[in-house]
Parts: C-alpha cells; sequence; structure tokens
C-alpha cells in the first residue's frame, strides 16, 4: 500500500487545482468566441478554426487537448485531459457529455490512477450524457446515443447506446453539413 502523500506533495497537488479552478473560472467569465479561443490557446490547447467551447464548461487538465475545425463542444461538458484527448473536425458533443483519460486502478490496494488518449474520429456526434472512457477511440462518423458510457472503440460509422455502449447499427456514410454553433447559448 502507499504511504499517505507528504506536506511537499499535497501542497503541489492542491496548486494544480488551484490552477484548474482558476482556469475554469477565468475561461467561464470570457465572453466572446474570439477571447475564449485565444485563452485557451495561451495555455497550449489547440482548437481550429469555426470550432467553440461553449460556457459552462469544467477542464479538469489543460495539459493535452486538440479540436479540430467546425467542432462544437457544448455547456456543461467535462473534459477530463490529463492524458490526451483528440476531437477530430466536424465534432459535435452535447450538452453534459463527459470525456475522461483517466481512472483509478481497482483491482490494486492504493487505487493508482491509470488511463489513456481519447481519439475521436470526424464527423462524430456524440450526444447529451454519454460518458467516454479513458482509452477509447470513436471512429469516423460514428454516433453515440444520449446516456451511454462508452468503455470499448466504437466503429467508424456506427451508431452506439447504453451502458456499456453496443452496436445498435450503422450509419450512412455521406458528406454531412457544416454546422456553425459560435453564438451564445447554441446546443
Amino acid at each position: 500500500m502507499s504511504q499517505p502523500l507528504n506536506f511537499k506533495d499535497r501542497t503541489k497537488v492542491q496548486f494544480h487545482f488551484v490552477v484548474i479552478l482558476t482556469f475554469n473560472l477565468l475561461y467561464n467569465l470570457i465572453p466572446f468566441f474570439a477571447l475564449k479561443k485565444t485563452f485557451l490557446k495561451l495555455f497550449g490547447i489547440k482548437i481550429g478554426r469555426e470550432s467553440y467551447v461553449h460556457i459552462p464548461v469544467k477542464f479538469f487538465s489543460v495539459r493535452d487537448l486538440d479540436i479540430g475545425d467546425n467542432s462544437t463542444i457544448n455547456p456543461h461538458c467535462y473534459l477530463y485531459a490529463r492524458k490526451k484527448i483528440s476531437i477530430g473536425n466536424n465534432v459535435n458533443i452535447a450538452s453534459n457529455a463527459k470525456i475522461y483519460t483517466l481512472g483509478h486502478d481497482i483491482d490494486s490496494p492504493d487505487l493508482p490512477e491509470v488511463g489513456a488518449e481519447v481519439v475521436i474520429g470526424d464527423d462524430v456526434f456524440i450526444f447529451s450524457n454519454a460518458i467516454i472512457m479513458p482509452g477509447v477511440r470513436v471512429g469516423q462518423g460514428a454516433v453515440v446515443y444520449p446516456g451511454s458510457v462508452v468503455v470499448k472503440d466504437v466503429a467508424p460509422y456506427t451508431v452506439v447506446g447504453g451502458n456499456p455502449a453496443r452496436y445498435i447499427r450503422d450509419r450512412k456514410k455521406q458528406e454531412f453539413d457544416k454546422s456553425n454553433y459560435g453564438f451564445w447559448f447554441a446546443q
């Protein structure tokens, strides 16, 4: 079993959480999308043309987050980017969706952190209240239905749903419209 954190390590961890709390507070107070993008880029987040992260949103880390062109992350989403999150082009992530890259090894007595990168391909639609777990790859053109818990990779152009998410049907391969949600309160 691991030893409790000493004062120096606890202080370091607590400082990280204060920085993230401050980051979230500041981001959610910025009124204009152009300023929001600049703010994200200052912290090393890559965000493409015509892409938007609506408020309020909760970042748990700003370490590794890449958002492609023409993608939208709607209000109340969690982006737990302690490992890398890659979001492709023309992706819509609906309200209250959560993307996690880190968890705990529940089979170890000291519950060490374990995780892996999450990759979301182009033309993906993730509905409200979906949860994407660490290490998952959501293939191009896939759809994740509301409330789904995705624990395994999702094949391209498939529709999944449920807890755990299971294959429901194929999605027609087509050219998808490039929607633009660069206005306040878009959902």
